[in-house]
């Protein structure tokens, strides 16, 4: 990882050109952080590290800003912009100490990381990414679905060659 955070690679695995600058993680809304107090403290620091890269790839996607919300009491992080990205939550499945990102059930977002990265993550069903429990988890891996999540809309209107 470069000391500018993960970069995006293309489906081929190269590099994409460009880095963007360390982005300041925002301060978190009440609620949100009211949220991130009630979880387990191993899950909040996993999950708080996961804050910080969505507001990272965001920039370097282009997809900023975002808001800060939540959605089913978890923290959820939204594209400002129309028709750009699909809704990432964040929090626990099946137990408080199983931290997990969470996307929108319809989407095709965990059929491709689970293709791309089956040998990386967990993943449940069609909507959640499970973090390692014990282990770190590979933050340039999980930038690319992040980065993928943010991207979702806006990249399914490009026309295919």
């Amino acid at each position: 990882m470069s000391k500018d955070g993960p970069a995006l690679r293309s489906s081929d695995g190269r590099r994409d050109a460009g880095t963007v600058a360390t982005v300041a993680t925002p301060p978190m809304p009440p609620d949100v952080a009211a949220a991130f107090d009630a979880l387990a403290s191993g899950v909040r620091r996993r999950l708080i590290r996961v804050r910080a890269l969505i507001f990272r790839m965001a920039a370097q996607t282009a997809t900023a800003p975002l808001t800060e919300t939540l959605k089913w009491g978890e923290p959820a992080y939204l594209t400002d912009r129309c028709r750009t990205g699909t809704t990432i939550r964040l929090g626990c499945v099946k137990g408080p100490e199983r931290a997990a990102v969470l996307f929108h059930c319809r989407t095709t977002l965990i059929a491709e990381f689970r293709d791309q990265f089956g040998d990386v993550f967990e993943f449940e069903g069609s909507r959640a990414l499970i973090l390692p429990h014990e282990a770190d988890f590979d933050p340039d891996a999980l930038a690319i679905c992040i980065a993928r999540a943010l991207t979702y809309h806006r990249d399914k209107r490009k026309p295919t060659l």
